[in-house]
């Protein structure tokens, strides 16, 4: 071919090339009409340029300083109805949870979960799996004294392991990770695994990578260009082979449970999905398989160790730098706790004070992020606009949790944000911390004892300081689906 031809060749191929990207450029604002305003989208990357690929709350409240409390983002190609402020989430959640049910087939959902358990899941396997799981954590005791046992022996291990460190600085995370996890463990496995277990912290490593995934750009660059980027190396791949490593965890446990035989009276989740599979469905609609009792697995472990450890990691966190708090919280503790007894969620009643703080902890360090991606299931009517079937919504939980028209001081940590002026506990609609609707998560009635039990045993025990010779704290977040602290050092000063 001669240089001449090959030139012609060039211009042409570019040319098309340019023709295509002007016929998606003009496509996308045409298309922009149908949907609340936002930034302009670009051929290929859609609004993804303005989110530095990154979503994060903090972007997003400032985007709606600009275009509104509901507006949209381009995914690539796909729309997203981002939903920010107390309003605009509770009205959407709420008021149409029947409409938002849904949740987006995105190629990293589909990748973690294969459309299986209940996170991720849609229609009528998240129906029948959903309504199988609140079922059977009711039956193994969540919100009742059963579970309350289980917290408070792992709290008791937890505070002697602790008193044993005599005051050295130490990161907190490995020891509280392990205690809170077991908790969990009992509940889906019906027992602990030993601190020393090489296989049980590579599933716990799983759980805490897919949680960074999900809010980073891996997972937005994935989701635009899965043809692309599931062949090309990076923190996604690792990602995934972590999450193969925990369905093969999970399968040799349910094959445990298998060989020892399903006990008439079952003893852990494990034990009520084998049973349940036992019995069989002439329903052609079933969902049950042993493929979504794996998945459900992993994800009660993820919503049941996660997300509390993060919690919990705050709390200590906060303590720590604040101590004039720390030392009220305590001094209600003493004053209202017999310390011979172990502390029970219904004491939080009594103790106003430490309820707003944990409270204010919830609030204050946001560790949901972005709420999990929802689709509109049917086409709705949403605050003056017409939203088709299979749109994405976005709901922004920190926006509702930092709303200056809910709270007293939304940009600061104050646990008079849920106290009257009596000082009684309160709180408002605004407190999302587990979202709303239909999606709610599903671990709020383990999360809420658990963290409350931790939280207040450890501040009866301890007091928390910062090691000497520490100067600097970072007090920013680590970027995830579940923002978590930097790695800090602490001394648990036995009381």
């Amino acid at each position: 071919m001669t240089v001449s031809a090959m030139l012609f060749l060039g211009a042409v191929l570019l040319t098309l090339v340019l023709t295509v990207i002007a016929a998606q450029y003009l496509k996308l604002q045409l298309s922009r009409s149908r949907y609340p305003p936002g930034p302009t989208p670009l051929p290929i990357i859609g609004s993804l340029w303005t989110l530095k690929f990154e979503l994060r709350h903090e972007t997003l409240m400032q985007l709606a300083k600009t275009y509104g409390n509901t507006f949209t983002l381009w995914l690539g190609q796909t729309p997203a109805i981002v939903l920010n402020g107390c309003q605009a989430i509770r009205y959407t959640l709420v008021t149409h949870s029947e409409e938002m049910a849904g949740r987006p087939a995105t190629p990293t959902f589909e990748r973690l979960s294969r459309g299986k358990g209940v996170v991720f899941s849609s229609g009528q396997t998240w129906k029948q799996q959903r309504r199988f799981c609140l079922m059977t954590l009711r039956n193994l005791g969540l919100g009742k004294t059963p579970i309350e046992r289980r917290i408070q022996e792992e709290v008791q291990n937890l505070v002697e392991s602790l008193a044993s460190n005599k005051g050295k600085a130490m990161d907190p995370a490995p020891i509280l990770t392990h205690s809170v996890a077991s908790v969990i463990s009992a509940v889906v496995f019906g027992h602990r695994f030993s601190s020393g277990d090489k296989g049980f912290h590579q599933f716990i490593k799983g759980t805490n990578s897919a949680a960074r995934l999900l809010g980073s750009m891996w997972a937005r660059l994935f989701d635009a260009f899965p043809w692309l980027m599931q062949h090309l190396p990076g923190p996604h791949q690792t990602v995934f082979k972590l999450i193969d490593f925990q369905s093969r965890f999970v399968k040799e446990e349910i094959e445990k449970h298998r060989e020892n035989g399903i006990p008439e009276e079952p003893q852990d989740f494990i034990d009520f999905y084998l049973t349940q599979l036992a019995k069989g469905s002439d329903d052609a609609t079933s969902t049950f398989d042993q493929d979504n009792l794996m998945y459900l697995v992993i994800e009660l472990f993820g919503a049941g160790m996660e997300t509390t450890t993060s919690t919990l990691l705050w709390a200590l966190l906060y303590m720590m730098t604040q101590p004039d708090i720390q030392e009220k919280v305590q001094k209600e503790l003493d004053a209202v706790l017999d310390e011979s007894q172990a502390i029970q969620y219904e004491d939080r009643k009594r103790l106003p004070y430490t309820n707003a703080v944990i409270h204010e902890i919830h609030r204050y360090c946001n560790i949901q992020g972005i709420g999990i991606f929802r689709q509109v299931l049917k086409e709705v009517s949403l605050l003056g606009y017409t939203i088709e079937k299979g749109t994405i919504v976005i709901p922004n939980l920190p926006s509702a949790m930092n709303d200056p028209e809910y709270w007293k001081t939304p940009d600061q940590f104050n646990p008079a944000n849920f106290l009257d002026k009596e000082g009684q506990f309160v709180t408002t609609e605004a407190f999302l911390p587990f979202s709303a609707g239909h999606r709610m998560c599903l671990g709020e009635q383990l999360a809420r004892p658990e963290i409350f039990i931790f939280f207040t045993s450890l501040l009866r025990g301890f007091t928390f300081r910062i090691p000497e010779r520490v100067v600097d704290i970072n007090m920013d977040y680590m970027p995830g689906s579940i923002l978590k602290p930097y790695p800090y050092k602490i001394c648990a000063i036995p009381r």
